[in-house]
């Protein structure tokens, strides 16, 4: 009792103008504004979590379950999913937070999980080349040092370890984190910009996508001077969309414009843009099967550090008909196996960072040991398998440590993200 009774004096002492209690900064919201309880939308976890499965399975290479990813019937991949889903959680989760308790602790909350991430950054790099060091004196060769772009780090780490901390030096498989800080960083002027003019942030990040496309823009890395693998220019277009989407879903606004007949033109281009792909992927297989229109449009669809238009338009006839044929109380998410997914999806950082790691053995396998259908199996079973149970320990852990709130959260509402 004593011990509760001085925690709770230390808490009144500590407590800072803006958090907790109403301050300038939450007099900023619009007059009449209310946080609207939002039923927790599970399909955000499941395909979150699918995608960790997909990045984790498209990273180790001639994977044979790599033909079951997203990437074969689409000109996008589990990267644009990653990154949509973000941004749309993060105005979802953030918005309900600015209009609860204002902006000053909105834009806390967002720079501490900056602030995460950019510590799993640096806690993923250094493990990241421990394990690749290890390969290379276990299995004798210098050549992983160079696929994985970590030749520069080894050769001169003084400068190499300063322009990691900077984002500027991004080896193979560790450029996605990156991409989510900067964007991140940058969130808090499109919340707030997002409260008084909802459109205004996705027509703005339209322009620059457009201006990049046109003008090349792009940040530079170490040591090439080339851009970035995820061109944060063109990226932050498809995480302003998720935003947007986000944002409206918070507002307890329409997140897709009602149009008759919007469902059907994302079906038709998603069966279309899948039928081609599945050319390609025959045609790889037989040379007697005709890749359609691959001269044409292979260089767009591999443009994926600038986010070609062809893998835009490719990702949202995706989403639209994911979203018109699997509603929210969609029975495949009552399934013991999807509870699992959802649950990497709710851990996604820890998930995703265990991950790359898991890839980056996984390519150690298959490329210095065995590559066998059997070998490859097992290895993408026993990866996903310590997947899920680190989002088990996760959920174990936050359930054990979980404080109940001093004043209670209405049901179904978004709580404040810890992830």
């Amino acid at each position: 009792m004593e011990r509760a009774l001085l925690l709770q004096r230390v808490r009144a002492a500590l407590t800072i103008p803006g958090i907790g209690q109403r301050t300038a900064w939450a007099a900023a919201r619009p007059a009449g504004v209310r946080p609207v309880p939002i039923e927790r939308d599970l399909r955000l976890d499941f395909f979150r979590g699918l995608s960790l499965f997909f990045i984790f399975i498209d990273h180790i290479p001639n994977n044979v379950l790599s033909y079951a990813t997203l990437h074969v019937i689409a000109f996008s991949d589990a990267a644009e999913v990653f990154i949509f889903i973000s941004g749309y959680t993060a105005a979802l989760v953030y918005g309900q937070l600015l209009v609860r308790r204002g902006a000053l602790v909105a834009t806390a909350q967002i720079y501490y999980r900056v602030w995460q991430l950019y510590v799993a950054h640096v806690f993923i790099f250094m493990i990241y080349t421990a394990e690749v060091s290890y390969a290379m004196l276990k299995l004798q060769t210098q050549t992983y040092s160079e696929e994985l772009r970590l030749s520069s780090f080894l050769q001169e780490p003084h400068i190499a370890i300063v322009k990691m901390m900077t984002l500027q030096y991004q080896p193979e498989l560790l450029d996605i984190l990156p991409l989510y800080i900067v964007l991140l960083a940058a969130f808090p002027i499109v919340l707030l910009l997002q409260q008084r003019r909802p459109l205004a942030p996705l027509m703005l990040s339209f322009a620059i996508y457009l201006l990049t496309q046109y003008f090349g823009w792009e940040p530079k890395t170490y040591p090439n001077n080339e851009g970035w693998f995820f061109n944060p220019f063109a990226w932050q277009f498809l995480f302003l969309a998720g935003a947007t989407a986000g944002y409206a879903q918070s507002a307890a606004r329409p997140s897709i414009p009602h149009w008759p007949w919007l469902p059907r033109a994302a079906i038709a281009v998603a069966a279309a843009v899948a039928v081609v792909k599945l050319t390609w992927l025959a045609h790889g297989f037989y040379e007697g099967i005709p890749a359609l229109f691959y001269d044409r449009l292979e260089e767009l669809a591999d443009d994926k550090s600038d986010l070609s238009p062809l893998r835009l338009v490719s990702f949202f006839a995706v989403a639209l008909t994911t979203v018109h044929f699997m509603r929210r109380d969609s029975a495949i998410l009552r399934h013991p196996a999807a509870k699992l997914v959802i649950m990497c999806g709710q851990h996604s950082l820890q998930v995703f960072c265990l991950g790359i790691l898991l890839s980056v053995l996984g390519r150690f396998i298959v490329t210095s040991i065995s590559a066998s259908i059997v070998t490859q199996l097992a290895m993408n079973v026993g990866g996903i398998v310590r997947m899920i149970a680190l989002a088990e320990l996760m959920s174990w852990y936050k359930g054990k440590s979980r404080v109940a709130p001093a004043t209670p959260v209405p049901p179904g509402e978004y709580a404040t993200p810890s992830r």
